[in-house]
């Protein structure tokens, strides 16, 4: 076969678990597949972001493409050129099938078999933490491109769900694929950690919750969460975040004063993928109280890292951790507060969801994530 991977909305640092999925999914792609041809159209400015080392896979940047991941949208909105322009691209070339990897078709109809890998619709469950302009895009380009994929991969059986009963997509059409963690999210040295946690100036036993600042990640219910562990139980700690500045990023600063938990909060920003597996083995648990995911690959992390996890609920999350993290109600603070303190508090129930969460993490592999894509590939051609 021969593979276009669609990364012309590939803009690095900003796309937080859709840039590591498709990230892994190039580097697996590279290591078990010698049958196949790929070629990854992109931006002529983003092609170093991948090792391309296997000879199969060869760059094909396209002019079309821009640096903003909005910029296809912006030209769907406002019925300009852009989008029809890339439909005699797409058309023209040599290949037997597109995988596009970030929920949308682009262009939305071409002649070649196409491959969808669906990642989420936040927007159907929470349109409030959508603009205006955001939500028209959303209703122009996800369930169109939903409709017209070939075949369509689900990052999890919520997802599948998803799209079956909103965009009410054939059940047949859609193939669950769980993606994983990489092999550098495991327990590490104490040279590296102390070196990570010096550097980043965690002197407090602290929780951890990586995520960017966007409405559904849950930050401001967290804090509400935080303040009453704080008055109830006389928390010392920590809590710190990592991710990078999106929407909500200001009103979350904003909560930090208005609650005054500034000396129990410390906020890192953007951190290096690398120092990510430093943050989870430092941390005596990760919170996530996320409203709404496709998959949630820092629990994955987590787990992997000997982190013992306190969780939503709610959406793919369940999927994930089974019977491996404490879970919530991501819509109580009370909930969340009383859980966190829990798992904060009992050294031996720490211990079981760490055996059990490096147990659960071990069924999560990229590989077995690309030969399964693969897979998917077969049967579309077929």
């Amino acid at each position: 076969m021969k593979i276009a991977l669609n990364a012309i909305a590939f803009v690095p640092g900003r796309m937080g678990g859709g840039e590591t999925y498709f990230r892994s999914l190039v580097s697996s792609l590279q290591e078990i597949d010698i049958c196949n041809d790929y070629f990854l159209i992109c931006n002529e400015q983003h092609v170093e972001s991948f090792q391309l080392s296997n000879p199969k896979f060869r760059p094909l940047t396209c002019s079309y493409t821009k640096p903003s991941p909005l910029w296809y949208l912006r030209a769907a909105i406002r019925h300009v050129t852009p989008i029809d322009i890339l439909r005699p691209y797409m058309n023209n070339l040599d290949v037997d099938l597109i995988h596009h990897p970030f929920s949308i078709l682009q262009p939305i109809n071409h002649n070649i078999p196409s491959v969808l890998t669906f990642n989420d619709m936040h927007h159907e469950f929470f349109p409030e933490y959508f603009s205006s302009y955001e939500l028209n895009a959303r209703k122009i380009l996800w369930r169109p491109s939903s409709e017209n994929a070939t075949r369509i991969i689900a990052i999890s059986e919520h997802a599948k769900m998803c799209l079956v009963d909103r965009y009410e997509i054939a059940p047949e059409k859609i193939d669950v694929v769980y993606i994983g963690y990489n092999p550098q999210f495991c327990i590490m040295g104490s040279d590296i950690l102390e070196s990570a946690r010096f550097r980043h100036g965690l002197d407090k036993p602290f929780m951890y919750f990586p995520a960017a600042t966007w409405p559904h990640k849950n930050h401001k219910r967290l804090l509400t969460a935080l303040k009453i562990i704080k008055e109830r139980y006389g928390f010392d700690g920590q809590l710190v975040l990592s991710g990078i500045a999106m929407k909500a990023n200001d009103e979350v600063l904003d909560e930090i004063v208005r609650l005054g938990l500034q000396k129990n909060v410390k906020v890192l920003g953007y951190i290096t993928y690398e120092d990510l597996p430093c943050l989870y083995n430092l941390a005596k648990l990760m919170v996530f109280p996320s409203l709404s995911e496709g998959f949630g690959i820092p629990l994955l992390e987590a787990m992997a890292c000997g982190c013992p996890v306190v969780c939503s609920d709610v959406t793919s999350i369940p999927e994930v951790v089974g019977d491996a993290a404490l879970t919530f109600d991501p819509h109580s603070a009370e909930e969340i507060a009383e859980n966190i303190w829990r798992l904060w508090s009992d050294d031996s129930l720490r211990k079981e969801l760490v055996t059990k969460g490096l147990e659960r993490a071990k069924r999560f592999n990229w590989n077995n994530m690309a030969q399964q894509t693969i897979g998917v590939y077969e049967k579309t051609l077929v």
